[in-house]
């Protein structure tokens, strides 16, 4: 047998592919690109993906390692999907293997061999039960209710229904009643039957949903980029469903990208109402079994829809028909860490590959996006009016130093909250800061309780009786004396929403007040949980931050009242007025979503702020369009393009002297702005610099950043210092 060679992505933090040989005894059967094998790396074995092959070799055969094993598994990777890969790889400047382990699930990175289980999923048991069902409508609701989401969707996943809010002792409950068995999940490609659409579910469509669902038809069999830009409450939603119809019925999957986990329910629930196919979902949230299920549903065309996390692009989807991203202004769809990729650009590039139509929603989209469409090209369809009988909820500012301020809360605000409840309606009030107090001091000699690795002060979370650090996670007991004086008069400065949540349940003790922030969500479930009670209106007063504030339908809420809305007004970032408009116009868009008129009110130290103005006189679209005049004349992107080079080192001088030396290099139609210390400039006792290289030119940037990259390795520095690239950053926050 000839020599044959493969070029390999192996998961190291380098920018190159490796070669190794192939024995002859491993040749056959014949080996694929996009294979899985493992491969010896120093002195372990690590799993890497085969990305070419060849006869020949430059390098000489002494230096040439061989193989360690072929798995002889079905679990590669397509071609398409190697490409795409590649791709990305290419346009972040990341280290090929580590962006091939972001596709595969944390099980199939293991050398050891899989003992895989097949899935388990729920059916329905009803023979001679008739009775038995009907008396749980009146003694167990909750578990009627599970029992009839079953038995329409037979073979619905534990994932799913707990996702949907139920719990392991309904299910447990039913199945001791035996009205519902636990079978072996039946691995089948996904066929559309005619059963498989709920029509009584369909809404009719607007003339204006109308006119954006035959636009996507039209283009169903080839790539488009539509932007659905419609105001909170238009029906975005069922502008999706029904266009998705067309992609189902051609037994093509979907991918359905959503910007984080706590809007899966109500995603997964409008899609399991809507279509009797296969659903699997892929977030953080799920176990490692859970995610290779959905991996490999994926992968054995087994998933009609795939409801996920901005990771989910990875999904091994071979029958792909269509992508939709919701929420696409979001950041929660750009990586921070490690590779950082942004889910709906990547949503777009794997589109184009594939030659398909991706639909990208928001009420407040992206500049980005915004430019493209009005430049065209992207196609733009835009809602104006929400569905049914619901009225744009109006947004009115609240001047506080007019007020007498209490806990918080202004007169005004309390006597608008008092109305709403009285009228049995709910209110969302909203507070962007966790924790009981943002700080504690001495109020003797004015001491901070400051975290030392990052000179911010800690948070105070009353009911652990724990000083937290939102930076660095780091914890500390609340002092019983200031360190500084000894005084004993130690007392939080500020409000979190732990203790909003308890002053405005003082305020309003007849009324259930629920808090929904990630302290009050970390148990499983426990999100799913809380969204469902409001919904069955057992709480009244809502509390949270912007977990509350996406997406998410409460037909009861009526008021919306905007906490200390004036963080972003003076900020360093140029995309911080941005993403505090998409803030307040998502928060706003909570309120009045049914045919009860809804109530914005904003308290603010700046109610003359031309920013605030323009917002509650002239609405997201008409500010869009002034900030991106404003933006073409600074040359700021989206008519520019940036990149952003971080490092960070135990001293303040290594960072900013290799950066500096980064900019000693000329680069072609490129500009350095910076280095500059990081906005936080030490963070878990680290010193962090930033450094900005900006074109008008997208080639251009990308060549320079290549230059840069092939020069660090020389520079001195580069060993004190940990550096990372982010291309198009969205967050000089850092």
């Amino acid at each position: 047998m000839s020599t044959q060679y493969v070029q390999v992505a192996v998961p190291v933090p380098m920018r190159q592919l490796f070669t190794y040989q192939v024995p002859s005894t491993m040749q056959l059967p014949t080996i694929h690109v996009g294979e899985r094998i493992a491969v010896p790396f120093g002195s372990r074995q690590v799993i890497a993906v085969v990305i070419a092959l060849s006869d020949e070799c430059d390098i000489g055969s002494k230096k040439i390692k061989n193989i360690a094993q072929r798995l002889n598994d079905s679990f590669h990777l397509s071609k398409p999907l190697v490409d795409f890969l590649r791709l990305c790889a290419s346009y972040y400047h990341h280290p090929i293997g580590d962006v091939f382990q972001q596709a595969l699930p944390k099980l199939l990175r293991q050398v050891k061999k899989l003992d895989i289980q097949p899935p388990m999923v729920w059916h329905s048991h009803t023979e001679n039960k008739v009775e038995q069902v009907a008396k749980l409508a009146s003694k167990a609701p909750k578990q009627h209710a599970l029992f009839l989401l079953i038995d329409k969707h037979q073979g619905i996943s534990w994932p799913e229904l707990r996702t949907l809010g139920y719990s392991k002792t309904q299910l447990n409950a039913l199945a001791a009643k035996d009205l519902i068995v636990e079978k072996e999940q039946q691995s089948k490609p996904f066929i559309w039957r005619e059963q498989a659409l709920n029509e009584e579910n369909q809404q009719c469509l607007s003339t204006e949903q109308a006119v954006i669902v035959a636009a996507i038809n039209q283009s169903n069999e080839q790539f488009a980029c539509h932007l659905i830009d419609g105001i909170t409450g238009s029906g975005k939603t069922e502008v999706y469903l029904q266009a998705m119809e067309k992609t189902l019925a051609s037994s093509q999957q979907v991918l359905v990208i959503v910007p984080e986990i706590g809007l899966t329910p109500q995603t997964l629930l409008r899609f399991e109402q809507r279509f009797n196919v296969p659903i699997c979902l892929h977030h953080s949230n799920l176990n490692d079994s859970e995610r290779l299920d959905t991996w490999l549903n994926a992968q054995q065309n087994s998933a009609a829809i795939v409801i996920g996390t901005r990771s989910a692009i990875f999904s091994p989807l071979h029958h792909l028909g269509m992508i939709i991203v919701d929420e696409e202004h979001d950041g929660s769809l750009k990586q921070q860490d490690s590779f950082r990729y942004h889910g709906r650009d990547l949503a777009i590039l794997r589109a184009k590959q594939l030659n398909i139509p991706v639909l990208l929603g928001s009420a407040t989209p992206s500049f980005e996006s915004l430019q493209n469409a009005l430049s065209g090209k992207y196609q733009y369809h835009q809602l104006h009016k929400r569905a049914g009988n619901s009225k744009k909820a109006k947004i009115a500012l609240i001047d506080v130093a007019q007020q007498q301020m209490e806990h918080g809360l202004s007169g005004t605000l309390k006597q608008q909250i008092k109305h709403t409840l009285a009228r049995g309606e709910q209110v969302l009030v909203f507070l962007n800061r966790r924790g009981y107090a943002p700080a504690i001091n001495c109020q003797e000699c004015h001491w901070i309780a400051d975290c030392q690795r990052c000179d911010k002060p800690y948070t105070f979370h009353q009911k652990q009786q724990l000083l937290i650090c939102h930076h660095c996670s780091s914890q500390k007991r609340v002092p019983k004396q200031c360190p500084s004086c000894g005084s004993v008069r130690i007392a939080p400065i500020g409000q979190g929403t732990e203790q909003l949540e308890q002053r405005i349940g003082e305020f309003f003790p007849e009324a259930s007040t629920v808090r929904v922030d990630r302290d009050s969500t970390r148990k499983k479930g426990e999100l799913s949980k809380i969204l469902q009670e409001i919904s069955d209106k057992k709480h009244q007063l809502l509390i949270g931050t912007q977990m509350l504030a996406k997406g998410h339908h409460f037909p009861d809420v009526t008021l919306v009242a905007v906490l200390d809305g004036d963080g972003a007004l003076f900020s360093f970032d140029f995309r911080a007025s941005e993403q505090m408009a998409q803030l307040l116009i998502q928060v706003a868009g909570r309120a009045g979503r049914a045919s009860k008129p809804g109530k914005v009110l904003v308290q603010t130290n700046y109610p003359d702020h031309p920013l605030l103005q323009e917002i509650v006189h002239n609405g997201y679209q008409h500010f869009a369009k002034q900030a991106l005049i404003e933006r073409q004349q600074a040359l700021l992107p989206p008519f520019s393009f940036q990149a952003l080079i971080r490092a960070e080192a135990n001293y303040p001088s290594y960072p900013e002297k290799f950066l500096r030396a980064l900019t000693e290099q000329p680069l072609n139609q490129c500009e350095f702005a910076g280095p500059v210390p990081a906005a936080m400039e030490k963070k878990a006792g680290k010193f962090r610099y930033h450094l900005i290289i900006q074109s008008k030119s997208r080639k251009h940037l990308h060549q320079a950043i290549s230059q840069l990259l092939s020069m660090i390795p020389e520079i001195e520095w580069q060993s004190k210092v940990r550096w990372s690239l982010d291309i198009d950053p969205i967050d000089l926050n850092w």
